[in-house]
């Protein structure tokens, strides 16, 4: 075992995948500011998430960011859990949260509850539950980033479904908005304007409606530490249902708010990675 550093200063282990092509974002760019910045308060080392779980006992913390889907590298990343776990290594975000870093799940009890989430159910026997729509939207549990995902003309499920899938009404919104947090804290809000170009984003002027909305999915969750984003969409009645909760590793997508606020957001994190290392 690789022995921690005496040195003053925490050192951190940031996991990112640079190399990572995302549809309308640069997970390589926000990545480089963020360690360039986390720098200046701890020793910083960027690795591969297909590294992590070796390499996460020379360090005080684990920090896990733009790593791209788990879906691409499932035996590592359960590798990196089981070890990060048994090592006892702070990890931010904690792995102790019930949005998508427990996979999709919590849309259907989500919706089950009455929360204003998009409708959904993972049963055939549960699709007479949903609202009429003109058309219906099939996606496996565990996907990411589109991937797996059908559209069809009326709910459908195979009568021997496990469980695996996913059913949701089409919503005709009129834009879709996103807000981030620091633990409970509630940084600051984007959204896309254009619904077909879902990562053209600007900023965002969240009412005390909006954030009454967004925190009760931050209370609802279970993470101990780290970043979350709410993703919503506007319905054409004017309300909002939740899309995601992204708390795995959520891109921030830093390069689209002012200066002040994305110097607020940093300053933030480090406290926040100080406060899981004290």
């Amino acid at each position: 075992m690789i022995a921690r550093s005496d040195s003053p200063r925490p050192s951190v282990l940031f996991v990112t995948d640079l190399a990572y092509e995302a549809h309308g974002r640069r997970y390589c760019d926000e990545d480089i500011f963020l360690t360039s910045r986390l720098r200046e308060a701890f020793d910083i080392a960027l690795c591969h998430p297909r590294d992590a779980a070796a390499l996460l006992d020379g360090f005080d913390a684990v920090v896990v960011r733009n790593s791209g889907p788990v879906l691409h590298y499932p035996e590592a990343y359960d590798a990196f859990r089981v070890r990060a776990r048994e090592s006892g290594v702070r990890v931010y975000n904690s792995l102790d949260g019930r949005g998508d870093m427990a996979g999709k799940q919590y849309l259907v009890d989500l919706s089950r509850a009455g929360f204003p989430v998009i409708p959904t159910v993972d049963r055939a026997a549960d699709l007479g539950l949903l609202p009429r729509a003109a058309g219906y939207v099939v996606k496996p549990k565990l996907g990411a980033d589109s991937e797996g995902l059908r559209f069809v003309g009326a709910p459908e499920l195979p009568e021997d479904a496990d469980g695996t899938l996913l059913v949701q009404p089409r919503i005709d919104f009129r834009y879709e908005v996103s807000f981030y947090f620091v633990g409970h804290d509630f940084q600051y809000a984007l959204h896309a304007p254009r619904p077909e170009s879902r990562w053209v984003l600007e900023p965002y002027e969240a009412s005390p409606a909006d954030l009454d909305f967004a925190r009760r999915f931050v209370e609802w969750n279970t993470l101990s530490h780290g970043i979350q984003r709410v993703d919503a969409c506007r319905t054409q009645e004017g309300g909002l249902l939740l899309v995601e909760l992204e708390d795995l590793n959520p891109y921030l997508s830093l390069d689209r708010v002012p200066e002040g606020v994305r110097e607020a957001f940093v300053a933030r994190m480090t406290g926040s990675v100080r406060d899981l290392l004290d």
